[in-house]
C-alpha cells in the first residue's frame, strides 16, 4: 500500500496545521501525539506512528497506554529512536506530574484513605514494579513531603525503619503512612507487607510519630491497613 505523506494531505488535516488554525483540542490523541514527535519513518507518516504507539498497550489504552512502557520498551518499536523514545517518555511523566499537581492542589488535605488513594492511584498503579513510598503529614494532615523508599519487591528485612524516621524527623512530620502498589492489579497485603507494616508502626510508636495507615495500590482499587484493622 502506497504511505500517504504528510505533505500530500490538505493543508486543513495536517495535525500541526490543524493545531495553528483552531487549537490543540481539536486534535484527536493520534493528531497530537505526531505533532510531538514530528515525523514518521520511510514507510510510515507521523500520524500513522503515532496511532500504532497508541495501541502499544492493546486497543483501547491509547495515551494511558505511554505509562506502561519504559524508554527502552518504546525504542523496541520500529520507528521510533532514542529521540523519539525520549519525547514519548517525557509526555508521559509530564501527564503524571500535571495530574498530581492538580488533584494535590484541590486536595490539600488527607482525611481519610480514600482520598491518599485517589492521589497515588494514576501514579502507581501503571508501574511494572513495585515502590514503596512513605507520606509525611503535619498536625492537619497536609502532606509536607513523600519520599521514594525502595524499588522492587518490598522486603521487611532490608527497608529500614531508621530510614524512615530519619526523613519524617527532617521534616517535622506529626503522622505518617505508607504507600505501595501491586502490579498484579490485587491490593491484597503479603506476609511482607504486613511485617514491613508492623516494623515502621513500632519505630514509629517510639519517637513520637505514628504510621496511622499503609495504602496498597491495585488497579483501579486499593487496600486500608487501617480500614482492614491490620494496624
Amino acid at each position: 500500500m502506497e504511505r500517504i505523506r504528510m505533505k500530500d494531505l490538505p493543508t486543513e488535516q495536517r495535525p500541526y496545521e490543524k493545531c495553528r488554525k483552531n487549537g490543540p483540542e481539536t486534535l484527536s490523541d493520534g493528531e497530537l501525539l505526531s505533532v510531538i514527535i514530528r515525523t514518521g519513518s520511510r514507510e510510515e507518516s507521523s500520524l500513522e506512528l503515532a496511532e500504532r504507539i497508541l495501541d502499544l498497550g492493546g486497543p483501547g489504552d491509547g495515551l494511558v497506554g505511554l505509562l506502561h512502557h519504559s524508554l527502552p520498551d518504546l525504542m523496541k518499536v520500529k520507528g521510533i529512536g532514542m529521540v523519539k523514545g525520549v519525547q514519548l517518555a517525557c509526555v508521559a511523566e509530564l501527564s503524571r506530574r500535571i495530574w498530581k499537581r492538580k488533584t494535590l492542589a484541590c486536595r490539600t488535605l488527607f482525611t481519610c484513605p480514600g482520598e491518599i488513594a485517589d492521589y497515588y492511584m494514576e501514579d502507581m498503579r501503571h508501574l511494572e514494579k513495585e515502590e514503596i513510598r512513605a507520606m509525611f503529614l503535619d498536625t492537619k494532615q497536609a502532606l509536607l513531603k513523600d519520599v521514594l523508599l525502595s524499588r522492587g519487591t518490598v522486603n521487611a528485612s532490608v527497608l529500614s525503619p531508621r530510614e524512615v524516621l530519619i526523613e519524617a524527623l527532617r521534616c517535622r512530620a506529626v503522622t505518617m503512612v505508607l504507600v505501595h502498589n501491586h502490579p498484579s492489579g490485587d491490593p491484597t497485603p503479603s506476609r511482607e507487607d504486613i511485617n514491613l507494616t508492623r516494623r515502621i508502626c513500632e519505630a514509629g510508636g517510639l519517637v513520637g510519630i505514628p504510621l496511622i495507615d499503609h495504602i496498597v495500590i491495585g488497579d483501579l482499587r486499593y487496600l486500608s491497613f487501617r480500614e482492614q484493622n491490620l494496624l
